[in-house]
């Protein structure tokens, strides 16, 4: 069994191979670009760790992993041409750096190239792991509609924003655990659990993303800090807010939402405090963790071949950037 290093270090030598082509450059050089920008790649990383619960790891494993992880970067350039976001892990996004058009045209070729290597797969299972991948990749894309819906709406409810964080970021975690489980050989339920693991841990994943996003380091994290609160992104923090606010309140908070000055993120977040929203976060987070924890230590597989795993999830959910 292989440690988080171990395998970040066994995925980075397989995925180094994966070279785009060199012309036309304006449109390969930006995805090289953005994957060379790091990231921890969790999602190739748990495909891999959860692989080698039932089986060593091989070409399938790690084609696998690469489709996931192009997949992933894809879903960033586009998101963050749709966020307008200035930032993606401390560099300039490809959006601004490239232009518009070529960091569309970049996301769509980077898609594509993940089935280019879902189609070197060999294995009888591959009409499955094609259709969860397919599946999750339809799920993403509802998931980023919500969160596109929701920039027109005044508020929304804490359980139509776990919906969309649902779609838009753990089924993804989900079916990194699930494909690398089921190309081992895992049984159907046990790759089920492992599913539900990703998914649950992929929750409490993001809302620590929306917990460093407000009270986080910049330095640490790479993002602008109080981003989603100058773009008036729906997190956590502000659907609950709204949801145990009075009437005065909330129109407190649309006040707040509306305006555009260099006080904005600094009052909203004490705001927040006067509502004790970040406590209720933090404890959000927790609920979400260990409800991850015990499905991980249902899986039936000894508990020394899930320690790696465990330790990686213990990163993720205590992490600070």
């Amino acid at each position: 069994m292989h440690s988080y290093s171990e395998i970040i270090q066994l995925f980075e030598q397989f995925f180094s191979g994966h070279q785009f082509p060199a012309e036309p450059s304006n449109l390969y050089e930006p995805c090289s670009y953005l994957l060379n920008m790091g990231g921890k790649r969790i999602r190739p990383v748990l495909c891999l760790m959860s692989h080698e619960l039932f089986a060593e790891l091989n070409q399938n494993a790690f084609h696998t992993a690469t489709a996931i992880e192009l997949f992933h970067n894809f879903t960033l350039m586009h998101d963050d041409i749709m966020d307008k976001a200035p930032l993606r892990r401390g560099f300039t996004t490809v959006h601004e750096k490239y232009g518009l058009p070529n960091a569309i045209l970049s996301g769509d070729v980077m898609n594509i190239f993940s089935y280019v290597h879902l189609n070197k797969i060999h294995t009888e299972y591959i009409h499955s792991v094609i259709d969860l991948f397919n599946q999750t990749a339809i799920e993403i894309c509802e998931g980023q509609q919500l969160d596109m819906n929701f920039e027109s709406e005044k508020y929304v409810s804490v359980n139509d924003y776990m919906q969309m964080i649902t779609l838009k970021t753990s089924v993804l975690l989900g079916a990194s655990m699930k494909l690398g489980a089921m190309l081992g050989g895992a049984t159907t339920g046990c790759s089920e659990l492992l599913y539900k693991f990703g998914q649950t841990m992929g929750l409490a994943f993001q809302m620590k993303d929306d917990y460093l996003d407000a009270y986080g380091s910049s330095a640490k994290t790479g993002k602008q800090m109080g981003g989603d609160i100058l773009s008036n992104k729906k997190t956590f923090l502000q659907a609950k807010a709204f949801e145990i606010a009075d009437n005065q309140q909330q129109a407190q908070l649309l006040q707040l939402i509306q305006r555009n000055d260099d006080e904005k993120v600094q009052d909203t977040l004490i705001f927040f405090e006067e509502l004790n929203i970040r406590q209720q976060l933090e404890d959000e987070i927790l609920k979400y963790t260990e409800a991850a924890f015990d499905l991980l230590e249902k899986v039936p597989v000894i508990s020394k071949r899930k320690v790696h795993l465990n330790e990686l999830a213990h990163m993720l959910l205590n992490r600070e950037s």
